[in-house]
């Protein structure tokens, strides 16, 4: 039985993915052509919130050798466990124990601030709340970690809702965010998450064509972490393109007053407090994870952190210049989702510092730029490898002992896995955008399913061969068999 002529002819990855299909013989095989599809409880959406919150405990399991004491009684077995997280040392380590009050209070010993934005602050402050004030101070900390992992998880199926709704006709995709391993190992190391389903409600929003929600979540986003801002940069050369600059403008000023709402009261009473995350990003020096690190431990004259400031800055704007590029002379108007996750990942390799959880920034991008599951699955395979690495390198660092950890070179073998991962599937995005055809989302019929009002929508402002007519017709295989090159104003071929 199909779908409904109402409801949307649903993509099915074990038909169209090689991986997917081989993968679905553990639970019996791929779909039959006669299955009862959206007729029973175990909808897709469903089906995927389970199986992340399944994976999401799996991350907590994973922790438990640091929760049952090597947080507290060992520093290099929460390296060894690759147990580490940042959320029980900050308890106390930022006041938080002593009931201080963010970006008000200094920090005692240091005389410091909270080094956070302020709404990844707030969320830190509402689970303190939550943490039971009586016991041992590793009792409270081992509270205020699972008070955490609790909202985060809230955070996890928020995440996986939004991807698998964002594009209509590929819920399936939503497996994807739901298995990937470095989600669930990463999950819980800090408070990543809170921004990354912000930023996944948004693009959600944008789908819907909802331009001013989408804007609004997107600044409570950038109130969390400062990375979901740089989606409007892409999103800017879309709408020029397209020449829809009314929705644009709605998006942007949703995202600014919303910003302003969270940020305004904190930055006027407590200047010095709110500005700490904006200073400690610009002096921090070069640090785990990137490739200035190599270079810096290779080198017998290490650049200073300005010279590596104004470096990674050009760099970047040199890869915002390439995606507006890339974004106006295209064959065909690039997907939102492709735009986003080359900005964010230009972001990621371009900076001087990697933790292991921005990874988690990127893993919802990749399923809506590119959801096939052999280029997901060797960018997972990169990224578990430089999950290892880190802590097995610390471990080597405070052991001193080879047989212990990981030493430096090593190490830097899996930045470079990790870099290289991450350029794979850049690299992957970059041709589906130059060969529209390869893009395993327009293949089934779509256009642009995450674009919202960018969805079929006519161009208006291309340059290069774009901007030329088109005289041939490009023939696609699936549920929407046919689309074809149109006259130099046309975004949909």
């Amino acid at each position: 039985m199909r779908a409904s002529a109402h409801e949307p002819d649903l993509v099915e990855p074990t038909r169209e993915d090689a991986v997917a299909k081989a993968g679905s013989e553990l639970i019996g095989g791929p779909l039959g052509r006669r299955a009862l599809l959206g007729v029973s409880w175990w909808t897709p959406v469903r089906v995927i919130v389970l199986v992340a919150i399944g994976m999401f405990t799996l991350g907590l399991v994973q922790k438990a050798p640091c929760y049952n004491g090597a947080w507290f009684f060992g520093a290099g077995s929460q390296y060894t466990h690759a147990c580490y997280s940042d959320i029980p040392h900050l308890y106390q380590g930022r006041g938080f124990a002593d009931g201080l009050v963010p970006y008000f209070d200094q920090i005692p010993g240091d005389m410091q601030y909270l080094e956070y934005p302020v709404l990844t602050g707030v969320f830190m402050e509402v689970a303190s709340w939550l943490t039971p004030g009586s016991g041992s101070i590793q009792d409270q900390e081992q509270w205020y970690w699972m008070v955490n992992a609790g909202m985060l998880m809230v955070c996890a199926a928020i995440i996986a809702v939004c991807v698998t709704r964002t594009h209509a006709r590929r819920p399936w995709d939503g497996l994807l965010i739901a298995l990937a391993p470095a989600f669930a190992l990463t999950a819980t190391i800090n408070w990543d998450l809170l921004a990354v389903a912000l930023t996944a409600a948004a693009m959600l929003m944008w789908s819907r064509s909802r331009p001013l929600a989408f804007g609004v979540l997107l600044g409570l986003a950038t109130a969390a972490k400062l990375y979901p801002v740089l989606l409007l940069g892409p999103l800017l050369v879309l709408c020029w393109r397209a020449g829809r600059w009314r929705e644009f403008a709605r998006a942007l000023g949703g995202a600014v007053v919303a910003w302003a709402v969270v940020n305004g009261p904190v930055m006027f009473f407590a200047f010095d407090g709110w500005s700490k995350f904006y200073t400690f990003s610009q002096e921090r020096g070069v640090d785990f994870g990137s490739f200035w690190l190599i270079i810096a431990q290779n080198s017998s004259d290490p650049l200073s952190t300005e010279t590596v400031n104004t470096l990674a800055t050009l760099l970047m704007l040199l890869c915002c210049v390439g995606v507006a590029a890339l974004t106006l002379t295209g064959p065909r108007r690039p997907r939102f989702a492709q735009l986003a996750f080359l900005i964010v990942a230009a972001f990621i390799l371009t900076n001087k510092v990697y933790s292991p959880q921005y990874v988690l920034w990127l893993v919802p991008l990749a399923v809506l730029a590119r959801p096939k599951w052999r280029d997901f699955l060797i960018w997972q395979a990169c990224e578990v490898a430089y999950f290892l690495g880190i802590w097995m390198y610390l471990a080597y660092t405070t052991s001193g002992d080879a047989h212990k950890g990981l030493p430096a070179d090593g190490y830097h073998w899996t930045i470079g896995l990790h870099l290289l991962g991450t350029l794979y599937l850049c690299v992957m995005i970059v041709r589906d955008i130059l060969m529209p055809e390869r893009d395993p989302v327009r293949r089934s019929g779509d256009d642009d399913p995450s674009g919202g009002v960018l969805d079929g929508a006519e161009d208006v402002f291309v340059l290069g061969p774009a901007a030329r007519p088109a005289r041939d017709t490009v023939h696609f295989d699936g549920p929407q068999a046919e689309w074809g090159k149109a006259d130099a104003t046309s975004g949909s071929l």
